[in-house]
């Protein structure tokens, strides 16, 4: 196929979205042989904008143009053409090896300024945008704000270097205003694989410290805590501060766990996310400080593949201060993302992990996609993704479903 000798020629069309306008415009260049060189299509509120790029010879292209013309006048819409010539189509094609990165704004509501603030950093470091999409469903003028979601995704072009990208990064975190997130990500074949999902559980999936929860039952909530906090600050030693709170729990009784599992206060977002999760095929593991009893209790309710935690020795029906087996660090949580992608037989980059505290930066940073979840601020700081803005179904979006999808799952 030679197509130098022909014309190319950029056809527009906008109006109303009705059934069947690709299908007669697409008729009238297939009865002269056009080639389609690029097509779009993009719709707003029932309004369309069509465009169409395709090569002709120069005896068919004005009788292209007439036929086209006619039928936009019959279908009511409006159509623009423009001739391109070769050596500009020619650097089009050559940009089109460029690295693709999406971004991805998350929010209860996105307003202007926000949209500002990024297309303002994409075009000071010389992307593209190439489309813009909403992930979320229409979004209803009277509705609780507590409940509506709101993410856009821009897909950009360019070239950056590796200093350039964590620069990028960096400044759409901090141009951004608090109530959105934002998220940046290469294009490239593992982001559209992503197959396996490891998230921490306390205060991740579940809004509170399980240890924490033993402890007030124990009557010694107060020292508890502060060790915990300490801990989830990376001020302690992960283990040092495990052993010693577990120590306080000497002598409770065993079915205390069993009420406090049955009263486990959830994350927003938790069932959505894990119901499509399972729908669309992934695996998902919980790798734990916490303890292995409150793991299996979200497996059974949710369908976890896997649960990595701390096992607490009981004897007599009574808590002995100590745990079995080693214990589920920062480091061992880690270990055990490289294990499941072997299990699972993928690599490391169609890896997701999701965390909120100091011992979760491990994990977060070996897999191909880390989300810091409603984190501490050195996590947050450290990590490449965060959500803070809405629940863990937001995890969807960065993933890069839209709710059309994600409704017909359900």
């Amino acid at each position: 196929m030679d197509l130098r000798d022909n014309e190319i020629i950029q056809v527009n069309i906008s109006g109303d979205d009705k059934p069947g306008l690709v299908l007669a415009f697409s008729e009238i260049l297939a009865s002269y042989d056009a080639f389609i060189l690029d097509i779009g299509q993009a719709n707003i509120h029932q309004s369309l904008t069509l465009g169409i790029l395709f090569s002709t010879t120069r005896d068919k292209s004005g009788f292209i143009m007439k036929d086209l013309l006619f039928k936009a006048s019959e279908l009511g819409v409006s159509v623009r053409f423009t001739p391109i010539d070769t050596e500009h189509y020619n650097q089009w094609v050559a940009r089109q090896g460029r690295n693709r990165y999406i971004i991805t704004l998350l929010g209860r509501t996105i307003t202007a300024q926000q949209i500002t603030d990024v297309t303002s950093v994409i075009y000071r470091f010389g992307l593209n945008i190439d489309a813009i999409k909403r992930l979320t469903g229409r979004i209803p003028l009277q509705e609780e704000t507590g409940k509506i979601r709101s993410s856009i995704e821009f897909s950009v072009r360019g070239s950056l270097t590796h200093e350039q990208r964590s620069e990028l990064q960096a400044e759409l975190v901090h141009n951004m205003s608090e109530g959105v997130d934002v998220s940046f990500q290469r294009d490239n074949i593992y982001r559209r694989s992503r197959r396996l999902i490891c998230f921490d559980m306390d205060s991740t999936l579940i809004h509170t410290e399980c240890i924490d929860e033993l402890a007030d039952r124990a009557g010694v909530g107060e020292q508890v805590r502060a060790i915990t906090e300490s801990a989830m600050r990376g001020e302690i030693d992960f283990i040092e501060s495990f052993t010693r709170r577990v120590a306080l729990l000497k002598g409770l009784d065993e079915s205390v766990m069993e009420e406090i599992a049955r009263n486990l206060p959830l994350n927003e977002g938790l069932e959505r996310m894990m119901t499509i999760l399972k729908r669309v095929g992934y695996k998902t593991a919980i790798l734990s400080g916490g303890f292995t009893y409150f793991g299996k209790y979200l497996q059974q309710k949710f369908g976890f593949d896997y649960v990595y935690a701390n096992e607490l020795e009981v004897e007599d029906g009574k808590l002995t201060g100590r745990y079995r087996g080693e214990v589920v660090d920062g480091r061992r949580k880690a270990e055990l993302l490289r294990l499941l992608c072997q299990v699972e037989h993928i690599d490391l980059e169609q890896a997701v992990a999701v965390g909120d505290g100091a011992n979760d930066l491990p994990m977060l940073g070996l897999a191909g996609l880390g989300i810091a979840y409603h984190a501490k601020p050195k996590v947050k700081a450290n990590a490449k993704q965060s959500i803070s803005s809405i629940g863990l179904d937001g995890i969807l979006y960065f993933l890069g479903l839209k709710d059309s999808q994600i409704e017909a799952n359900i």
